[in-house]
Parts: C-alpha cells; sequence; structure tokens
C-alpha cells in the first residue's frame, strides 16, 4: 500500500484536493488517473479510501470512499534526545524511530551539545517521509528544541529515565519497564550529560538506566532504546 497524507481530513470529509506538489507527484511521477484508489491518513491514526475524481497535476481531488481507525498504543514513548553534531545521523534517529511507532520526540540542548540550532522543518519533513513510507498511521509528535535544564523541569507522565555513561548504579532498561506504561527517556550528546545534568535529573525523579555493555553514538542509543520499549510492549 502506497500511502498519502493530508492532515485536514477527518471523519466528516467526503472530497478533498492535494496541493500542487504532492498533486504532481501523484500524476506525473505515479501516472495515476482518474478512477485510481488512494490511501490517505491525517496522521491521527485514520486511513481514507479515495478515489480520484480529477487527475490534475495541479489539483488532484479524490473522493473518501471509506475510512477505518487504528487503535492508539496504550503507552506513550517520548524520547528527549540531543541534537548530533552531523545533522544526518539525528536524520537517521528520526525517521527510524517513526517506523519503529515513537510518540513524541524532543531535542534537548545540553552542556556538552556541539550543536544547538536545529531545522525544525526539515526534521519534520523527514518524520512525515517516514510516516508514509512505513505505513504508519500516527505521526510522532516532534517538540521544539529545549534545553535539559528547562526540559527535566517539566512534568512527564508514568516512568521518567535517563541513560548516561557513567559508572554508577544503573539498572538495565528492560528491568524497570512494565506494560503499556508511558516512558520518557533521556539521551544524551556525544560527550554524554555532564555530572550537574545527571544529578539535575535525579532530582527531578529520573531513574538511570544502562542500554548496554557498549558505548553507543547519540543515534544509535536513541534506536535501541526506541525499539526496546515498542518491543517490550507488543502483545
Amino acid at each position: 500500500m502506497q500511502l498519502f497524507y493530508n492532515t485536514d481530513l477527518n471523519e466528516t470529509t467526503e472530497n478533498f484536493s492535494f496541493d500542487k506538489v504532492e498533486s504532481k507527484h501523484i500524476i506525473k511521477v505515479l501516472r495515476k488517473k482518474d478512477g485510481d484508489i488512494l490511501y490517505v491518513t491525517n496522521g491521527l491514526g485514520y486511513l481514507f479510501e479515495t478515489k480520484i475524481t480529477l487527475a490534475s497535476d495541479n489539483k488532484c481531488t479524490v473522493e473518501i470512499l471509506s475510512f477505518s481507525k487504528k487503535e492508539p498504543s496504550k503507552f506513550h514513548l517520548h524520547l528527549a534526545v540531543a541534537p548530533t553534531k552531523m545533522n544526518d545521523r539525528y536524520e537517521w534517529f528520526l525517521e527510524k524511530a517513526t517506523e519503529i511507532g515513537i510518540q513524541e520526540i524532543t531535542p534537548i540542548i545540553c552542556d556538552r551539545s556541539e550543536r544547538k540550532v536545529v531545522n525544525m522543518e526539515r526534521f519534520e519533513k523527514i518524520i512525515l517521509s517516514a510516516l508514509k513510507q512505513s505505513n504508519e498511521l500516527y505521526l510522532p509528535k516532534l517538540n521544539p528544541a529545549i534545553s535539559f535544564k528547562e526540559f527535566v523541569a517539566q512534568e512527564h507522565t508514568g516512568l521518567q529515565l535517563i541513560a548516561h555513561c557513567e559508572e554508577t548504579d544503573k539498572k538495565t532498561l528492560k528491568l524497570v519497564l512494565e506494560p503499556n506504561q508511558d516512558v520518557t527517556l533521556l539521551i544524551g550528546p556525544e560527550g554524554d550529560f555532564s555530572e550537574k545534568e545527571i544529578n539535575l535529573a535525579l532530582e527531578n525523579k529520573f531513574q538511570p538506566v544502562s542500554l548496554g555493555n557498549t558505548r553507543l553514538r547519540t543515534e544509535t542509543a536513541a534506536i535501541v532504546a526506541c525499539h526496546s520499549i515498542v518491543f517490550f510492549n507488543e502483545n
């Protein structure tokens, strides 16, 4: 199934038109024509079956034939991950985390962060592309970048975890997880969290965890954590 995206769709929509860019892709690149079936999601769990009624590369119009809704996950996974020095590594994380099934992502700026500014528009495009490629129906929420200090001071539901490389008393991730429990997990920059940040997280009720015996890159650690938590919660 090839999936398209339109945020304006809901249960009452009967017809709608794609924008010029998407219309050109559908008609000129994919060579779709009147009567062809397209599947569209609004990123909120809905899958719409539609039929092309006007095959225009300026304004491809479709009619809604039917729709269904996928049940949301019973847990909410929120990864707060420091931006990597090389943008492509963070983009790889965003892509793969979306494919795996993450619900929320926040870039956090840390003491040792080498990159303190991120391109949110670019990140959103990466996530949307991954959503369509993987036939996922829920678009992950991407929050604006925020400082580590501000993030840990916020209220978070469920389990609050911080993964770091310091030789301290830590439990492995799998030992602290419980089925269908919301999880907020902090992943630091290439130089890891500072001692000050680790202590601040602990003061704000975050539990330290280990992701394994090897030292992982930021984006690798984030993917390992994401997959482990989603896999743990699969029935």
